[in-house]
């Protein structure tokens, strides 16, 4: 890795992310890379510079200290560009990092796996019905699963995981069971719930979410046997559990166990269309509108430097 462009999230210039940003710079120019910051007031602003970056004499690589949100904003300058994308892990979930083996707690070793450059492809999820399309790597989550994302991004106590398990006991006592039109284009069921005739589902539902990867929220297992490079969306959908059984769900999920529980289904497909009046939605942590969304899978759409 001779030349790097560094994406860095100005929110996060205080605390962790400003020392995870320091020590990780420091290997990299340590290690002979040549680093430009990217350190914009927004994301379209973000995206602008870093395309911008790519688009001329393109970088060894982008990467990004942060979190999954800081990640989200970084892929339209990125996704099928092949220019590999690599993480210093510095945001409360840290997800994809988690799910590809990079260490979310060493920015300096995260930095180290930089330099070495090995790389692998995975597929992204694309928001098609949003102007323009949004991609995302880890999870789309909708309905209550959406409530609870951004109500913990607007809480600053407390700090972690434990941020949503606050900002769901907050929202379970709110409008919690909605109907839900589900479409699956080119559905698989081995192994999965069987979608149904016409792959189509409708179903009262306390959230679906959309998994490119497993777990969302720092950790929660929620898409369990999701895979990033099949080609294939995983779809949770919880149907109509009462408060009380979803009160008892939210610690193991939280703690990262698989859900098996007769109103909890899994599904897999290449593209889904959701509908469900007034349902929010986010894309790895961050708003995504409100349904109805479609949902697409794109193979092989990012390059990432991994272990």
């Amino acid at each position: 890795m001779r030349e790097v462009t560094v994406v860095t999230n100005p929110r996060s210039r205080h605390g962790k992310g400003s020392d995870a940003a320091t020590a990780a710079i420091a290997r990299l120019r340590a290690g002979g890379a040549e680093v430009t910051e990217v350190c914009a007031p927004s994301a379209a602003e973000t995206v602008r510079q870093v395309r911008d970056s790519v688009a001329g004499a393109a970088p060894d690589a982008v990467v990004c200290i942060g979190g999954d949100g800081l990640i989200n904003v970084t892929l339209p300058a990125v996704a099928e560009t092949g220019v590999p994308l690599g993480m210093i892990p510095a945001g409360t979930g840290n997800d994809l990092a988690r799910e590809l083996g990079v260490p979310t707690d060493d920015p300096v070793a995260a930095a180290a796996l930089v330099l070495r450059g090995r790389t692998r492809t995975i597929d992204l999820g694309r928001i098609e019905s949003s102007v323009p399309p949004m991609w995302f790597a880890t999870v789309a989550g909708t309905g209550f699963d959406a409530r609870v994302t951004l109500r913990a991004n607007e809480m600053r106590w407390p700090r972690g995981r434990l941020r949503y398990t606050a900002a769901a006991l907050a929202e379970i006592s709110g409008r919690f069971t909605v109907p839900y039109r589900v479409e699956l284009v080119d559905a698989v069921t081995d192994g999965l719930t069987n979608p149904g005739v016409g792959s189509v589902l409708e179903t009262e539902a306390v959230m679906v979410a959309v998994g490119n990867t497993r777990t969302y929220g720092g950790g929660m297992l929620i898409c369990p046997d999701a895979l990033m490079d099949d080609g294939l969306l995983d779809l949770t959908v919880v149907g109509a559990l009462s408060r009380g059984e979803m009160l008892r769900l939210l610690p193991a999920l939280s703690a990262g166990k698989r859900q098996d529980h007769p109103e909890v289904k899994q599904f897999r497909a290449a593209a889904v269309t959701l509908t469900a009046a007034g349902a929010p939605a986010t894309a790895d942590g961050e708003p995504a509108g409100t349904l109805p969304i479609t949902i697409r899978a794109v193979p092989a759409a990012l390059t990432v430097l991994v272990p």
